[in-house]
Order: structure tokens, then C-alpha cells, then sequence
């Protein structure tokens, strides 16, 4: 395999032409043949340099709208001949194909086309065939083919030219090549999503489309002995971590990102509603709660467990403030995430320079569809994104007391709180803000005595009166199977319940609710998280 091979002709057809008029005067100093189409060839002239024509190449005009210019033997023979076998020389020779050398193509803007929310006639017509054919043919030749599908590549190709007197190398040519592949390997999959979800509606489709780009790689994973990266799609289409402005603070790790963005999916529950905060510690809420302002959410979620609110993460619904920006730098903080943040707030939180601060420009859809991937030993495990939600219908008074309106209220909000709670849950909640949060036990009863015993431990902490769970609502995210976790919430002073409902002891549990005089709600409704 030919390690150095000149460059004497390139095929230039690109969508994206930033960085065209750098590459095309490096090409031009070398005395590269340049061949393009439509638009490039306009430019590549507009910039003053002599360009071929396709159709010349070819004999064949454009045509078609432009659907078929490039899909001709003279283009692809000059693509895959491999230049040290005679037969394909002479087959070349006879049919008057001539060698190129380099392809510089970018496809065209399908993902950015469907992101814009345009037309169906519009997304086919940005599903690129020439160039992928292109691209593949150059990468699949790439022993004497280079070619540059990123305007990215440019200067490391400028430069090799450079370096080797207008020859490529080997090793560029592979690397380029892998980057090709992985390009229409990504393109293909845009578009077999869109068909699959967009256009067919299917949710489960047979082939599961799945390609993704590293936006950066990490430290390390959930341990130092783990690799790990960042990936995400070529067009973001949702406001969220993956895509959010790192302000200030040190690299982002696996775990930061993985807190983050539990963190920011619960509070975008209440992206349209008053100010709210979360603080997360290791992927499970440790408090949340709204208010009249930033600076009392945050504070009544603090208070709800504030030993392990220190080193978390928090979240905000609404543009960070001063205020809440220096209650927040009061404790070790790992990362805040707010949709943005006011001049004040970025100078206070300036002043903490480990702090990650990340703004994503708006708060994610928490009721968007969208899949969930998980890999087990051997595959992968596909489901579609929890974004269920109860609405008042939906709510189905079980007990013979009746919820107040208050309660109802504090009963919904817990509801939300442990849609994101690591199962088994138990959320207390009071007045808008939770009063204990019970994650991740092997039984639920465990759940209620744990979240009780953190609003114990607050109510000394800050010198209340008594623990919050007292005339609180208590949200279970799965049914009760016996009355034991019910009356341990009974212990902590819940005086409403809510809860899916469907255990074959219903009945013994609506009882046990009965007797103490709560009221109690099903919902029908199931919200494991593991």
C-alpha cells in the first residue's frame, strides 16, 4: 500500500463552504485540478480560481434539480480505480477516467433541515445521495484517496501538503477515511430516524437508528479505573446538559453530568410555574421546593436536608439572581444549572473558580417523547422516556376523608418529586416544598422511615418546633404491598397519601388510611426509576 500519493486533482461539491476560500488557494498554490459542482464551482470562480465542471468529466449536464450529477463511472472509476493494479489502469485508460486524488464534500444539511421544523418535501429533498456515494467510494479507496468530509480537516490537510510537497500520507488518509465512514454512518442514521419516528411514528422500530458524536471526552467514568465521554447528536434539539454553556468551574465529570441532569429533567417539571429549586446528590433529589423567588426555593430546599445538600448539584427553573447566587456559594456546591444568569449572579459565583457553572438557554420539555437506552450484557435496553403526568381527573379519592384543597396540592407536588426519586420512593412534601425524601431502599417502609428521620434531623438542624412531615402529604411512587410503610408515614404525621394503587392488599392498606383519618389518592400511575 502506497504511503505518500500526490494530490492532482480534487472533487469539491460542499454544503457548508466555510473555510472554502483558505482550502481552495492552498489547493490552487499546489496547481490542483479543482472539480466541482452547483454552488461550490460558483464560488470557488467568485474567488477567482479556474474550476471544471462535473458535467465535463462526466458529458452529462446536471439535471434533475441537481438530484443526479455526480452518480456517473467517470467520477466513481476515478475514485476506486486502485491506481498499482494494471487492469484498472487500462480500464480507466480505455474509457478516458481520469484519477482524483482528493474529495472534499460535506452532505447536505439533512439534520439541520428537520430540525428547523421544515416541510416533508423539503427533509427528502435534503437527503443527499451523490455525496455519501462520494464519500464512501473516496474513504473504501483511501490507499490513494484522501478525503475531508469536516472543514475542520482542513489546515491538517493543508499542511501535510505542505509538509510532503503536495502528497498525502497514509496515516492522514486513514484517519480520514474513519471519519467518513463515521459521517454517513451518522447522516444514514439521522435519516432513518426521522422515517422511523417522525414520518412512520413508530416508537419501537425494528432497527433501533442510533449515532452520536463525542463532544468531549472525560477524566474518567463513575470510577477512576473507567474511560468515559460526552456524546451527543449533530443537531441539539433539546435544551439541556448535553448542550449546555460551561461558564466557569473545573472539566465537568461523568458523575457532575450525570447529577446534572437528574437535576435539571425535575425541575423542568415546573419550567412554566413559579421559581423553583432542586438540589440532587448522587442522582437522587435531596430537596426541592418553589417560592416567591429563587432565594426562598432555594432556601426551603436546603432546609429540607441540608447535610446532603453539601457537594451537590443545583437547579433552577428560572435566570440565577445575586441573591440566590451567594446563598448558594454559602456551602461546597458542584454544579448549579440554570436556563441563564444576571450580570450580579456571574460575578458572585466568579468568586467560587472550582464552581461549574453551566446555562442552557432554556429548560428542557419535561414532557417531550424521546427513548431511554441502557446497556445489559450482550444489548440494550430501550424504553420510551417517563414523561406520564397526572391531571386532577385523574385523581381517585380512595378513603372516606376527602383531601383538602391544600392537601391535593402538597399530594401532586410530592407526586412529581418522586417520579425522579430512585425506587423504592417516599417523598414528604409540605406547602410546596419537600419535608423528607426516602430513596433507592429494598422495601418501602424503609423508604417512609428514612425520609421521617431526615425531617427529624432538619427540625433540630434550623430549631423548628417540629418535624415538616407533620400535616404533610406523602407520595409513594409505587403501590404500598402491606400497610407498614403507610403507617410509618402515619408515625411522621402525613395526614394525605398518594399513590398508584393496584396492590391484591389495597383494601387492607385504604383501611389502615381509614382508621387514621387520612386521606388518600390513587393515581393509577407507576413511577419506578432504577
Amino acid at each position: 500500500m502506497t504511503d505518500l500519493v500526490p494530490v492532482r486533482r480534487a472533487l469539491i461539491s460542499l454544503s457548508d463552504k466555510s473555510g472554502l476560500d483558505t482550502l481552495a488557494a492552498g489547493l490552487a498554490a499546489r496547481g490542483v485540478e479543482m472539480v466541482s459542482t452547483g454552488g461550490t464551482a460558483t464560488r470557488l470562480r467568485e474567488l477567482g480560481h479556474a474550476v471544471r465542471d462535473v458535467s465535463e468529466l462526466t458529458g452529462f449536464p446536471e439535471m434533475m434539480d441537481g438530484r443526479v450529477k455526480t452518480l456517473h463511472p467517470t467520477v466513481h472509476g476515478g475514485l476506486l480505480a486502485v491506481r498499482d493494479d494494471a487492469a484498472h489502469a487500462a480500464a480507466a485508460a480505455e474509457h478516458g477516467i481520469g484519477f482524483i486524488d482528493l474529495v472534499v464534500v460535506n452532505l447536505y444539511p439533512f439534520e439541520k433541515t428537520v430540525a428547523a421544523g421544515a416541510e416533508r418535501a423539503d427533509i427528502i429533498e435534503n437527503i443527499d445521495i451523490g455525496g455519501p456515494s462520494m464519500v464512501r467510494s473516496a474513504a473504501k479507496n483511501h490507499a490513494f484517496v484522501a478525503i475531508v468530509t469536516d472543514p475542520a480537516d482542513y489546515p491538517a490537510l493543508l499542511a501535510e501538503l505542505g509538509e510532503h510537497d503536495g502528497m498525502t500520507s497514509l496515516g492522514l488518509r486513514r484517519r480520514l477515511a474513519a471519519k467518513a465512514f463515521a459521517r454517513t454512518a451518522a447522516y444514514d442514521s439521522a435519516i432513518a430516524s426521522w422515517f422511523a419516528f417522525s414520518d412512520q411514528g413508530q416508537s419501537l422500530p425494528d432497527t433501533l437508528p442510533l449515532a452520536m458524536t463525542k463532544a468531549a471526552e472525560l477524566r474518567y467514568g463513575e470510577n477512576p479505573h473507567q474511560q468515559a465521554a460526552l456524546y451527543r447528536p449533530q443537531v441539539a434539539s433539546v435544551a439541556g446538559v448535553a448542550g449546555a454553556r460551561q461558564v466557569q468551574g473545573k472539566e465537568l465529570s461523568y458523575n457532575n453530568l450525570n447529577d446534572a441532569d437528574a437535576a435539571l429533567e425535575l425541575v423542568a417539571e415546573f419550567r412554566d410555574q413559579k421559581p423553583t429549586c432542586v438540589i440532587v446528590k448522587h442522582a437522587n433529589p435531596c430537596g426541592v421546593a418553589e417560592g416567591a423567588s429563587l432565594l426562598d426555593a432555594y432556601t426551603a430546599a436546603f432546609r429540607c436536608d441540608s447535610v446532603s445538600a453539601f457537594g451537590g448539584i443545583v437547579a433552577v427553573n428560572q435566570p440565577l439572581d445575586g441573591e440566590t447566587a451567594r446563598a448558594i456559594t454559602d456551602i461546597f456546591t458542584e454544579v448549579v444549572i440554570a436556563p441563564d444568569a444576571d450580570s450580579e449572579a456571574l460575578a458572585v459565583f466568579a468568586a467560587k473558580k472550582n464552581l461549574r457553572l453551566l446555562l442552557t438557554g432554556g429548560m428542557p420539555d419535561a414532557s417531550r417523547p424521546g427513548l431511554q437506552v441502557k446497556s445489559i450484557a450482550g444489548g440494550l435496553l430501550v424504553q420510551s422516556r417517563d414523561n406520564g403526568i397526572i391531571r386532577p381527573a385523574d385523581l381517585k379519592v380512595v378513603t372516606r376523608r376527602q383531601p383538602t384543597e391544600r392537601e391535593v396540592a402538597d399530594c401532586r407536588f410530592a407526586w412529581t418529586i418522586a417520579k425522579h426519586v430512585k425506587s423504592n420512593a417516599i417523598v414528604y412534601a409540605k406547602d410546596g416544598a419537600t419535608a423528607g425524601i426516602g430513596a433507592g431502599q429494598m422495601n418501602r417502609r424503609d423508604s417512609a422511615r428514612i425520609a421521617a428521620a431526615k425531617a427529624r434531623e432538619a427540625a433540630e438542624t434550623f430549631g423548628w418546633d417540629g418535624p415538616r412531615t407533620a400535616g404533610s402529604a406523602v407520595a409513594s411512587d409505587a403501590f404500598f404491598p402491606f400497610a407498614d410503610g403507610l403507617l410509618a408515614a402515619v408515625e411522621a404525621g402525613a395526614t394525605a397519601v398518594i399513590q398508584p394503587g393496584g396492590s391484591i392488599r389495597d383494601d387492607e392498606v385504604i383501611a389502615a388510611a381509614d382508621e387514621a383519618n387520612l386521606a388518600m389518592i390513587f393515581t393509577g400511575m407507576r413511577h419506578f426509576r432504577h
